[in-house]
């Protein structure tokens, strides 16, 4: 009898914490994470799909594997470097409300383009903005691997203890080179899409946002780092055109 009440109250208790287990995984996000993974996956699937099977929206195949990549890598590396900071918005898709806004009027405008306009999403000139695109990604891609933990998706107002000034590598070339790559993997899938008005928006909307981004974060990393920075900053680039 006594051997059944332990056995029931050991039953219990796994319950127990396998319900604690599972909220604290809800708490954290990673069940939506997972969610979320999954959708970019077969948005890479759908997307690859489109490009071998469409003669007329190849370009949108190759814009969705593009989008989702992206997506997927940023939260792919917060898992990296910071995992205690790991959940669901690492995958940058709320970025904000003028991004996602954006991202929405640029899909309006390549499928109303295309029904009114088919010819216009055919013309060979989104295979240059495949080309930007991917190198956007893969310049983004190793600015990030060669800062390492000392890239955060968030300015950093008080200096980590082990914070560093990254200035080899690519770095050695421009000052934010994930700016950079960002700004040019933007406006690059909306070559790839063809649309003429979210060409000049993303261009014009990431160019305001990089300035007023790159102006507010250096007045830290100079508290940071001092002179060293100064002096970082009077000799590189800043990585996006007409800012110095």
């Amino acid at each position: 009898m006594k051997e059944q009440t332990a056995n029931s109250s050991n039953a219990e208790v796994v319950k127990q914490n396998k319900i604690r287990a599972k909220s604290a995984w809800l708490r954290k996000g990673h069940a939506r994470g997972s969610a979320i993974s999954c959708g970019l996956g077969i948005g890479i699937g759908f997307g690859f799909a489109l490009f071998l099977l469409s003669e007329t929206t190849k370009n949108f195949g190759i814009y969705m594997m593009g989008i989702c990549i992206f997506h997927m890598w940023e939260y792919i590396w917060v898992a990296m470097y910071h995992p205690e900071k790991l959940s669901s918005k690492s995958f940058l898709l709320n970025h904000s409300p003028q991004f996602n806004m954006a991202l929405t009027i640029s899909f309006f405008e390549y499928w109303i383009e295309w029904y009114f306009f088919p010819n216009m999403k055919t013309v060979s000139l989104w295979y240059i903005g495949a080309v930007f695109m991917v190198l956007g990604q893969v310049v983004r891609s190793l600015a990030m691997n060669t800062a390492g933990s000392n890239f955060t998706h968030i300015v950093q107002e008080e200096k980590r203890e082990t914070h560093e000034l990254v200035t080899t590598g690519i770095y050695k070339f421009m000052r934010h080179p994930s700016y950079f790559g960002w700004f040019l993997w933007s406006v690059s899938t909306q070559l790839v899409l063809l649309n003429p008005i979210s060409i000049v928006g993303f261009g014009w909307a990431s160019f305001k946002f990089f300035s007023n981004r790159i102006e507010y974060e250096e007045d830290y990393l100079i508290d940071f780092f001092g002179k060293s920075y100064k002096d970082y900053k009077e000799n590189v680039w800043s990585g996006i055109p007409f800012i110095q």
